[in-house]
């Protein structure tokens, strides 16, 4: 390819910069939009999700950036073409103080925005709990339910687990196809001129303060330059490449994130279920000659300690489908990005149990476990969970970027909102929250050293 020009550059075609290349090009009518992916798009991380959404985080900001982006993620989907369902999340305890947690934090939640909360408790009379749809999204509830009455979860929730005592059942939520979504933005993008180009960003020329190109070298050979004032760095786990290339330390960390799915040819899990979340830590059952076992492995003994809530699992696939799809980031510690990604050999089995003690009929595939497909990637965060969203100090560099565990649900919004920034419209009023600015503030940072649920699952 001969060296080229382009108004914007985008680094990476997961779902944070398609949404963003669909934004420019297709909302704001931007030309010579240029897309450097080295892989296929949406499949170093996007595809290897849940796929599914929540507007209720323990932060107003949040709620907002969510709450938006859920809006227009709705109207792409009105078609019915994403197949987006409003199932929810059920958060469920086993422990009567963590029903009181869950019920204060719910309340507080509601206030920031994110809906009503309904609270329903035994032989006490008011709103009636109106079960989920298993398919669409119209005319749903939102907000959220606290199930207080063990029998009302039983009767609606018959898998779980006799000892829940609480769950709180958020209603903006549910699950999407998020290929179908991605596949929507790129070819609507496209139609409109943005230039996929597979290859490498290898670097980045700056020159006063300020960008003045990039270097590409193509998958099928050779390097081009290409000229530009302007480039959003939408790498996702390689998000600090970026950064070194333009003299920035960011901010940001990786965890590796695995999800297995199985055949649950038992039906232990209805298939209208929402995404069952388990949110206790959990000590995971051992028979006695299984805990000596491992009491004597160090590489192992890890498995007697007790692991952090959010197990959590959903069943995946349309009618006729019988596959589960279950996650629990038990390891949480940071990590630089390795691909292909290194697999947990014990994976299968933790995450099982671990499901078992929220759903006892799974403990029934623990005997002769089901042969399971891993898959996962990389979660990029901050410190306090909220993502970067806005300039670089670098003049017409742009971020969007440590989305993870939420890059989809947040996709439509962060897109908007980056390409705000770029093309100078006005913005929300939740944009500094987001704005890399934010920590040279004093006042965040001693915020930032106090904060505390970030809502991480």
């Amino acid at each position: 390819m001969n060296d080229a020009s382009a108004e914007v550059v985008i680094c990476g075609a997961g779902i944070a910069g398609i949404a963003t290349a669909y934004e420019l090009a297709v909302t704001h009518g931007v030309r010579g939009v240029v897309l450097v992916e080295q892989g296929d798009p949406l499949a170093l991380t996007s595809d290897k999700s849940s796929e599914a959404y929540r507007n209720w985080w323990p932060d107003e900001a949040m709620v907002a950036l969510m709450n938006r982006s859920l809006d227009r993620l709705e109207a792409l989907a009105s078609d019915h073409a994403l197949l987006l369902n409003r199932r929810g999340y059920l958060y469920v305890t086993l422990d009567p103080v963590g029903a009181e947690r869950l019920h204060a934090s719910a309340q507080q939640v509601s206030a920031a925005g994110a809906g009503p909360l309904r609270v329903h408790r035994a032989g006490a009379s008011g709103v009636p709990y109106v079960p989920a749809s298993a398919h669409g999204f119209a005319d749903q509830p939102d907000g959220a339910d606290m199930i207080l009455d063990r029998d009302l979860l039983q009767q609606h929730f018959p898998c779980l687990t006799e000892q829940a005592v609480a769950a709180l059942h958020v209603r903006r939520a549910g699950w999407f196809s998020a290929r179908q979504l991605g596949m929507l933005m790129l070819e609507q993008a496209r139609a409109t001129g943005v230039q996929l180009l597979r290859g490498h960003l290898s670097g980045v020329e700056v020159a006063g303060g300020a960008v003045r190109g990039v270097q590409v070298d193509l998958v099928n050979g050779g390097t081009t330059k290409i000229a530009t004032r302007a480039l959003v760095s939408a790498a996702g786990p390689l998000q600090q490449t970026i950064g070194t290339m333009l003299g920035l330390k960011l901010p940001i960390y990786n965890e590796l994130h695995l999800k297995l799915s199985f055949n649950d040819q038992l039906g232990i899990v209805p298939r209208d279920a929402p995404l069952l979340i388990l949110n206790d830590p959990v000590v995971l059952p051992w028979e006695t000659e299984e805990r000596e076992a491992l009491a004597e492995d160090p590489a192992l003994r890890w498995l007697l300690d007790p692991l952090p809530a959010g197990a959590h699992g959903r069943p995946e696939g349309g009618p006729g489908a019988t596959t589960l799809l279950l996650l629990w980031d038990y390891h949480t510690t940071p990590v630089e990005p390795i691909f292909p990604l290194p697999v947990d050999p014990v994976v299968s089995e933790v995450v099982l149990r671990g499901m078992a003690t929220l759903i006892p009929g799974l403990a029934a595939y623990l005997e002769r476990l089901p042969q399971s497909y891993v898959d996962g990637g990389y979660y990029t965060r901050t410190r306090e969970n909220r993502p970067l969203v806005g300039p670089l100090p670098v003049e017409g560099t742009y971020i969007i970027g440590a989305l993870g565990g939420f890059g989809l649900m947040a996709a439509c919004g962060a897109s908007e909102l980056v390409a705000a920034h770029v093309v100078g419209a006005s913005l929300p009023a939740y944009a500094p929250a987001f704005d890399l600015r934010r920590y040279d503030d004093a006042a965040y940072m001693a915020r930032l050293a106090q904060w505390g649920d970030v809502g991480q699952l």
